[in-house]
């Protein structure tokens, strides 16, 4: 939905609110047309049922929303003398449609200095059950969200089973666009495995300021661009075309930012023409190709467990080894070993059509060179050009684009040119041969930009296996994700401020006991 529709749903709203409220403003001393004026209307009512007026900001953040518009109408509702449990189920399972019913029908007293106390212990559990909610929804979605490595694209720099705090207001924080979603879950409903959201009525793309921009080399956590799977349903085949806040989670490192030319050379990547130097927690990783002298006994578990192998290696011949996802500190140990002659790292040469934008002789590790799409500049189009932008002009940016021969029409006009309206990035896995990245497709939007991860608060090691073989990395409790030289654990200083704050605790009490005597 548009903004110019939004525009008028609200006004609608405020209509019905109106028509349907303004008996209760006038039995509460107010005057009936302060029911229909927008924002006024809220304000004033919270003035009459007795509650804070901040709470009518509430009502325009979506989600939050959702939680807040029940309590609202239960205590308009009991404001008004209407407080059985039957006035509360109503006013909630008619959307507040039952006040309307309570206006013109019912005889009722506007009762301005109510006990706001709740009237029982279930209600009183549900209202601190619905503040918690709001509060913690408050924070996943605007400030701080839980976040699992799932996938072994970053290892050695972020490490599966590794659980992060990701920032919303680093990048500024992106309002939902899907406003009727359960919360604190993304596209589904754990256990019952149903969608958690409807995908209409949805709300345009806003983000708030951000206090910093995506730098090149950051890592970023982001909405996928190519979701389209079907995933909650059998039909494991079929497109489904998700809202953008709902598509699936990732994390990367943004090799390019908006303006830069990325080129793949040998596996070695080139911003602008110049070398990328990653950072010194960076540990980009390659496969290998290892000679073997046939004779010297060569313990491949062993080496596994020596060099923190987490991904596939074997053997593919009598005297040669195959490791995946090496590291160079683990590369320079691999040349050490008794038995092993000579280390070699893959470089594919051959084509894969899979690769980016799938028109050119490509593969994983040389490709380009590609511009990164910037909001507010040109590109020629043409049938060369036109592949690496054809998802960016019809999905991304929405307009109507159709191709006839050599004929190129964006709604509706021939189009020789195109100027973008956002700005892209490009971000690709450390393990660089076993990475789902922008080399299989393309640009990340920037309305697709969740976050930035600062902090590992738990990381657990076979996390995939089974919670019997679970085991804590205990180095990498409290870490940051970012930051100059090798991650420190904080966790100790943790544990002192928590032991601080129980003997804090203990003698307070303490002392509070002693004076009440």
């Amino acid at each position: 939905m548009e903004i110019s529709g939004w525009l008028i749903f609200i006004l609608f709203i405020q209509v019905i609110h109106g028509i349907g409220t303004w008996k209760l403003y006038v039995k509460a001393g107010r005057k009936a047309w302060e029911a229909f004026v927008p924002v006024y209307n809220g304000i004033v009512l919270m003035q009459i049922i007795n509650r804070p007026k901040w709470w009518i900001l509430l009502l325009f953040i979506p989600v939050i929303n959702l939680f807040l518009f029940p309590i609202i109408w239960i205590e308009t509702l009991r404001t008004f003398g209407k407080k059985s449990t039957v006035d509360m189920v109503l006013g909630v399972v008619t959307l507040g449609l039952y006040i309307a019913y309570v206006n013109y029908t019912q005889e009722t007293t506007y009762h301005a200095n109510r006990d706001l106390t709740p009237p029982n212990k279930t209600m009183d559990t549900l209202g601190s059950l619905s503040f918690a909610i709001v509060v913690a929804t408050l924070v996943h979605t605007y400030f701080i969200q839980p976040y699992t490595i799932p996938t072994s694209s970053l290892e050695k720099s972020l490490l599966v089973g590794d659980f992060l705090f990701v920032s919303k207001f680093h990048y500024g924080a992106r309002t939902p666009m899907t406003p009727i979603a359960a919360p604190m879950v993304h596209d589904t409903l754990p256990i019952v495995k149903v969608k958690s959201y409807t995908s209409k009525p949805s709300l345009p793309y806003f983000r708030f300021p951000a206090l910093q921009k995506i730098e090149r080399n950051d890592i970023v956590v982001f909405n996928w661009p190519a979701d389209t799977l079907f995933h909650m349903y059998k039909a494991a085949d079929k497109r489904y075309d998700k809202p953008i806040d709902k598509k699936t989670n990732y994390v990367k490192r943004c090799t390019a930012i908006p303006g830069d030319k990325i080129e793949i050379k040998d596996g070695i990547i080139f911003i602008n023409g110049k070398e990328s130097i990653l950072p010194e927690r960076a540990k980009p990783q390659y496969s290998y190709k290892v000679a073997w002298d046939g004779k010297t006994p060569v313990d491949l578990d062993y080496i596994k467990k020596e060099l923190h192998i987490t991904d596939a290696f074997g053997q593919i011949a009598k005297d040669t080894l195959i490791f995946s996802a090496l590291p160079q500190a683990s590369v320079d140990r691999l040349r050490n070993i008794p038995g092993l002659t000579k280390v070699e790292r893959i470089i594919h040469k051959e084509t894969d059509k899979s690769i980016f934008p799938g028109t050119k002789d490509w593969n994983v590790d040389n490709l380009g060179p590609i511009y990164i799409p910037e909001a507010g500049k040109t590109v020629e189009l043409n049938k060369e050009t036109l592949p690496f932008y054809k998802k960016v002009i019809g999905e991304y940016e929405g307009n109507d684009l159709k191709v006839n021969g050599d004929e190129i029409r964006i709604n509706g006009q021939i189009a020789t040119s195109y100027t973008f309206k956002q700005d892209y990035y490009w971000m690709m896995g450390d393990n660089r041969h076993n990475s789902l990245d922008s080399r299989y497709w393309g640009f990340v939007p920037a309305d697709h930009i969740v976050g930035k991860p600062i902090f590992i608060w738990m990381s657990i090691d076979g996390i995939n296996d089974g919670i019997k073989n679970w085991s804590i990395r205990w180095d990498r409790l409290f870490t940051t994700v970012s930051g100059d030289g090798q991650p420190k654990s904080y966790f100790q200083f943790f544990l002192i401020a928590l032991a601080g704050y129980f003997a804090f605790d203990y003698f307070r009490k303490k002392k509070k006991k002693k004076e009440e005597a």
